[in-house]
């Protein structure tokens, strides 16, 4: 398991690298890995830009399954999936493309997001 807390966009690609070779340790597809990437970066930037505060990142790799978990340390009221949101929306867009990437495998329970990736490899 990967764990750190950012509370930078500029720290965030540092740390995931370490996560990707974590994952590429284990066969992790090159797809999952740029999925894993691209939903681990919405998570964390929507809680730099929406929450205040550092965002606490977890990422594991469990039988054949990819588990990634960001929360805020300021918790910004109720955190919800959206349906698909308006091209111009304000908000909405980056939880909608993380879930629609993860076949729907997104939980939010108690300020955590947890996403569920399985590698088809």
């Amino acid at each position: 398991m990967i764990t750190f807390e950012v509370d930078d966009l500029r720290e965030m690609n540092t740390e995931l690298a370490e996560f990707l070779r974590y994952l590429q340790s284990f066969g992790v597809d090159e797809d999952a890995l740029f999925d894993s990437r691209l939903i681990s970066c919405e998570l964390i930037t929507n809680v730099l830009r929406h929450c205040g505060g550092s965002a606490c990142f977890s990422g594991a790799f469990n039988n054949g399954e990819i588990v990634i978990t960001v929360r805020a340390t300021k918790p910004a009221g109720e955190i919800c999936v959206p349906d698909l949101p308006s091209a111009l929306a304000e908000g909405g867009r980056g939880l909608y493309i993380v879930n629609a990437i993860s076949g729907g495998n997104v939980e939010i329970v108690g300020g955590n997001v947890t996403v569920k990736l399985i590698n088809k490899k």
